[in-house]
């Protein structure tokens, strides 16, 4: 028996990246999962391929900058499963590289209401889902170390990850007399497609892996294993926290 056996999973960005790795990770747990993309064509062989290894396993298609999508995507969980354990609101984008006075409006409400708004949107219809059930539950929210931390040329994506860890920490003050433990997880930077871009030039590669104390970047399978911990039992007396898995980058 898996450390969340019997339990429903639920992933945002679960098509590729930490939020794949992640829903990887559940299953191989034993949790039942609903997967969220906004991107359905990978979403569904995702889900596809973890039903046919054995996993109980929804895809609903979902824009997390849209809240009613949001919220259907919480009740399609409960109406499938009859509950909701446990949420990993990993959806997010990058965003333009721009200095804060060069940025444009548009990229920085395009930013701000995927990473942040939408981070708030998951968590309100997933708190109330775990309240209804009676039972408690376990939300982990994927922030940054740009969330602790600035970056030149970001200022939206700090500005959002910054956002999200004050989220997490008034949401776990609020319902962790009900049981529901909520978490931020700070990765480094991470070996996906979000970085991809950046890793072409091969100066720009060195230069972040040398960001990290390790000497390289990391990959979404680690953060996944501590995203797996802080959803698990294992990690009870645990809330209101922000989890670095960063090779050391916020140790300088």
């Amino acid at each position: 028996m898996g450390s969340l056996a019997g339990k429903v999973a639920l992933v945002t960005g679960a098509a590729a990246g930490i939020g794949l790795a992640a829903a990887e990770a559940y299953a191989r747990e034993g949790a039942r999962l609903v997967l969220a993309d906004l991107n359905a064509a990978p979403g569904d062989a995702v889900a596809s391929r973890l039903r046919d290894a054995g996993t109980e396993t929804l895809f609903v298609a979902t824009d997390v900058t849209d809240p009613e999508q949001c919220r259907h995507m919480v009740e399609a969980a409960v109406e499938r499963f009859g509950r909701l354990d446990v949420a990993c609101n990993n959806a997010g984008i990058g965003g333009e590289a721009n200095p804060t006075a060069d940025y444009s409006v548009a990229g920085w409400h395009q930013v701000i209401s995927t990473n942040l708004n939408g981070t708030f949107y998951c968590m309100k219809y997933e708190i109330a889902a775990m309240l209804r059930g009676g039972e408690g539950g376990a939300i982990v929210n994927l922030a940054s170390v740009l969330g602790q931390a600035g970056f030149a040329s970001a200022p939206a994506y700090a500005a959002a990850k910054h956002g999200v860890v004050g989220l997490t920490r008034s949401a776990a003050l609020e319902y962790g007399p009900q049981g529901i433990r909520v978490n931020a997880v700070g990765p480094g930077f991470i070996l996906t497609a979000m970085t991809e871009k950046h890793r072409v030039d091969p100066e720009v590669d060195a230069l972040l892996r040398g960001l990290h104390a390790v000497g390289r970047m990391g990959t979404a399978q680690e953060v996944a294993e501590l995203v797996l911990w802080l959803s698990s039992p294992a990690a009870s007396f645990v809330t209101g926290s922000f989890h670095a898995v960063d090779g050391g980058y916020l140790a300088r």
